[in-house]
């Protein structure tokens, strides 16, 4: 039974690994490089179910099927209608939850309660990517940059004349009066609101792609000298990193309630 989600979660990690190299490069992943993975996955996890059901374990092929379509549905809203990660990130986490429902090995410190390999996935890129802004904030200490406390874990300057070159979004309102740079911080809430309602800030992307469009922008960002932008690792970094771990911890939070906790 195993073996079906063992040939699933090789063509699925290797994918991540190349969809989290086009993301670094490029922040952006075609919709044609899961294409491959599909060919091999979907045919083994219909075989994991189709074992299930004929050998009388129906009531668990249910269950998978079932806790399948919820985690699918949830990571599409994450996605869509809460903005909190981009379109690949999403299918990603869709991917793995329709294609490796349970864990194909047993994991070092063994299962968790729900067994189900995608939250698992989940869980443990969510942890990981807590120790993307620690790095942040170390760099810029080593730097000698300076902000107020919170923007040093959010993000970093860059050079405003090469600030099309970077990947990230605008962390400053820069503008000027009476032929002065004036400038202050974007509020964090207020910028976390804005992205759940659909307004896009402004990304470094843009200003390379519709240089025209955002002269203004570009002429007051070179004179500004050091611009701050927050720079995220791409989500699906931590999710290739999440299903590494699970494959060989398993839960990690799970491990450090067991570990800390005496579970």
């Amino acid at each position: 039974m195993i073996i079906p989600l063992v040939i699933a979660a090789v063509p699925v990690f290797l994918t991540l690994c190349y969809a989290s190299y086009l993301d670094i490069r490029d922040r952006r992943v075609p919709f044609r490089a899961w294409y491959p993975m599909c060919l091999i996955a979907v045919p083994a996890v219909s075989w994991f179910y189709f074992t299930l059901f004929a050998t009388g374990e129906i009531f668990s092929g249910i269950f998978y099927l079932g806790l399948t379509g919820i985690l699918i549905a949830a990571f599409y809203i994450f996605a869509a209608i809460l903005r909190l990660y981009g379109g690949a990130d999403a299918w990603a986490m869709i991917f793995i939850a329709a294609c490796i429902p349970f864990f194909p090995l047993t994991p070092l410190f063994g299962y968790p309660p729900l067994g189900s390999f995608p939250f698992t996935v989940f869980v443990n890129a969510v942890l990981l990517n807590l120790l993307v802004p620690i790095g942040i904030f170390l760099r810029n200490i080593a730097m000698g940059n300076k902000a107020p406390l919170v923007y040093l874990f959010l993000g970093f300057p860059v050079d405003g004349k090469k600030i099309g070159e970077s990947f990230g979004f605008i962390m400053e309102d820069i503008r000027e009066h009476e032929g002065v740079i004036e400038r202050r911080f974007i509020n964090v809430r207020d910028a976390f609101r804005d992205s759940i309602k659909g307004n896009r800030r402004l990304y470094t992307r843009d200003l390379r792609v519709n240089p025209g469009e955002y002269r203004k922008e570009l002429d007051l960002y070179a004179r500004a000298g050091r611009v701050w932008i927050s720079y995220g690792v791409p989500f699906i970094v931590p999710i290739t990193a999440g299903m590494a771990t699970a494959l060989v911890v398993g839960d990690l939070l799970f491990t450090a309630m067991k570990i800390f906790g005496g579970l």
